[in-house]
């Protein structure tokens, strides 16, 4: 299949140059400093305000909650010095936290900051988006509907360095769950003093994670700089972290190949380029990418068969072969591979049957019946994405296999930058978006209720009884039944593939050029994408080889 050519570009070498000159600049490597490609912004530093993948990465570099997770994904104690003390059958948990945890403002960080973070992001006035996550807290759900006061979230402060938690049941995930940036503290008199302004700047946040943040200039970098009062400094090798923020992948090639970055993920096109360079490493992550439809705003999308029709239509291995080629595969389901194991082994979504398979000839037959249901000929569509060359290529082949399998069909395309693209899918303004998610726990619930009536994130305007029951099953009275509890989920998401009102497309891939020199880095596959506590620049190693350096 042809492949989909990205516009060549010519970075601009004064920028790169007046970086170079300043020890502490974007592009320095003077000392031990780690430096990354960003493809877009974070969204905020208030970690009860975000819900994008990039703020979440910078929220596991400058903040800690009371868990962190492992380089396997595991929850490994953080503010809290040991794992919780469970009681009343898994449902009252008490923890423990460490008394030299420290903000970056010198204050100590104590069970305090959690009841007061946790109870601040499930205060609807906070009108936080993640707010969902908190819900197995005893009355979290009350509170946020406003049927309850915020005072009688599960959560007490014991002492200042004990933390009873109350939940509603056990979860086998908690852990992992309470290592997520939602749950990660705020600093009280950080958030009164800036108010609405906090975690708008750099200057308008307190830190207690491994890194502080020193400059944050919107859309251009992000600089961090080891915090001195983190409790576990001593093996933060890392002087500082510099972002810098491209959304033409292509730039960043050329910044890795000048020395200037030491991460940077790469189009489809340069894949080939860097075949044999110790530099590539490809990776899949734990997140699919699908169309949204909003049957709100486009009465076509009110049709099952429509929605059906635009899935099948949708040649998806063209699409990752000719448009990533980066280890992305085409995917049919919507929970990604990698996200939880079945009790006998297997991959969750290894067991999911889909109707939503690339099928040319069943789209138009689904067309053709949906057009007569509608008592249309034409129907027409505007899909948003994301101002990027990559997005825009994504979007163009969307398009031309929905116009080449789908007489009659027009999509049209918007392009808008992220935060704006995100903001409209939560405020349901748009027609259709290409939209991802990945998981924030290990479970196949992270993916399934998002979809759930009246989730902050469905924004779809589709909702199913028999699926809000059995993710609700899921999430209670089977929890101690494995098995059973399984069923239920495939049951659910296979209700969900059958409506269809998300569209399939792949589950993400990256191809990424990281300097060998690069040691300690942890990826992860729930929550935030990267820890970089642990990461060391061993200048020993030769760069372009990824040999170590011959003595002279």
């Amino acid at each position: 299949m042809k492949k989909f050519k990205l516009p060549i570009i010519i970075i601009a070498f004064i920028t790169f140059l007046a970086g170079c000159s300043n020890g502490d600049g974007i592009y320095s490597d003077k000392g031990q400093v780690f430096r990354k490609v960003l493809p877009q912004d974070m969204a905020s530093l208030d970690t009860a305000l975000v819900t994008d993948t990039v703020s979440f990465d910078i929220f596991n570099q400058v903040y800690e909650g009371l868990y962190t997770l492992d380089k396997n994904d595991k929850a490994i104690p953080g503010v809290a010095k040991e794992m919780p003390e469970k009681t009343n059958g898994g449902k009252t948990l008490t923890i423990k936290l460490r008394k030299n945890a420290k903000w970056s403002n010198g204050e100590p960080v104590t069970a305090h900051d959690f009841v007061y973070s946790w109870r601040r992001a499930i205060n609807p006035d906070t009108a936080s988006e993640y707010a969902y996550i908190m819900y197995d807290i005893k009355n979290a759900e009350e509170i946020n509907l406003g049927k309850k006061k915020v005072k009688d979230l599960g959560v007490k402060a014991v002492d200042d360095h004990t933390l009873k938690v109350e939940l509603t049941k056990p979860i086998p995930y908690i852990d992992e769950l309470f290592a997520f940036g939602v749950f990660m503290p705020v600093n009280k008199h950080a958030v009164e003093k800036y108010g609405e302004q906090y975690g708008t700047k750099a200057s308008k946040a307190v830190y207690n994670g491994p890194f502080k943040v020193k400059d944050w200039k919107v859309e251009d970098k992000i600089q961090l700089v080891k915090n001195n009062d983190y409790w576990d400094k001593k093996h933060v090798s890392l002087d500082r972290v510099n972002y810098k923020i491209l959304k033409d992948q292509q730039a960043g090639a050329s910044l890795y190949d000048t020395g200037s970055t030491d991460d940077t993920t790469i189009t489809a096109d340069q894949v080939d380029k860097y075949k044999d360079n110790p530099a590539l490493k490809k990776r899949l992550l734990a997140s699919t990418f699908f169309i949204k439809l909003n049957q709100k705003d486009v009465p076509a999308f009110k049709n099952k068969k429509m929605r059906l029709a635009i899935s099948q239509a949708i040649d998806k291995q063209g699409y990752v072969d000719s448009v990533k080629n980066n280890g992305s595969t085409a995917f049919d389901g919507f929970t990604s591979k990698l996200t939880a194991k079945t009790t006998d082994g297997k991959d969750f979504a290894d067991t999911i049957k889909s109707p939503l398979t690339y099928n040319p000839k069943a789209a138009k037959e689904n067309l053709e019946k949906a057009k007569k249901e509608l008592g249309v000929k034409e129907i027409t569509f505007k899909m948003n994405t994301e101002d990027t060359p990559d997005a825009k290529i994504s979007a163009e082949y969307i398009k031309s296999q929905v116009e080449k399998n789908l007489p009659g069909v027009t999509m049209k395309i918007q392009q808008l930058p992220f935060k704006q693209r995100v903001n409209r899918e939560l405020s349901q303004n748009y027609e259709a978006s290409l939209s991802g998610w990945g998981p924030d726990y290990p479970d196949p619930l992270t993916f399934l209720n998002t979809m759930t009536t009246g989730n902050s994130q469905n924004r779809t305007g589709w909702s199913n009884k028999e699926f809000d029951k059995l993710t609700k099953e899921a999430n209670g009275p089977l929890l101690k039944k494995p098995k059973e509890r399984e069923a239920a989920m495939k049951k659910a998401e296979e209700l969900l593939l059958h409506d269809a009102p998300v569209a399939p497309i792949y589950q993400k891939g990256e191809a990424h050029l990281t300097n060998p020199q690069v040691k300690g880095l942890f990826y992860h596959q729930i929550g935030g994408d990267t820890s970089l506590k642990y990461v060391k620049i061993d200048k020993s190693i030769n760069r372009k080889t990824g040999k170590k350096k011959k003595d002279n």
